[in-house]
């Protein structure tokens, strides 16, 4: 069995409001089940790998074959918590070290 490969995307959210990170994550989970739908957001593999409330800044984990998928799905994210917000993909990369040295953490 071939192993699914995965990237990790570093978003950067705008908004007024700090979401909790259950509630960010959630609302990823449902704009991706909505525009793709219950197989879709499945093949996507959605994980939140870090999130950081003051900097507003998250970390999350997809597939290979998702990633597009899941950063159309965060386009159209336009608020949290009833608040406006928007979440914009900074960088994507294969591994998290690789990430965090393109970020400079």
């Amino acid at each position: 069995m071939k192993r699914l490969k995965r990237r990790y995307l570093a978003l950067k959210l705008e908004t007024d409001c700090i979401p909790t990170e259950r509630e960010f994550i959630d609302a990823v989970w449902t704009v991706v089940t909505k525009l793709f739908g219950e197989y879709g957001a499945s093949l996507a593999s959605l994980a939140l790998i870090s999130y950081d409330c003051e900097r507003k800044f998250a970390v999350v984990r997809a597939n290979l074959c998702a990633v597009d998928n899941v950063r159309a799905a965060l386009a159209t994210i336009t608020s949290l918590n009833g608040k406006e917000a928007a979440i914009h993909v900074v960088a994507v990369s294969g591994t998290i070290k690789a990430l965090h040295e393109t970020l400079g953490f």
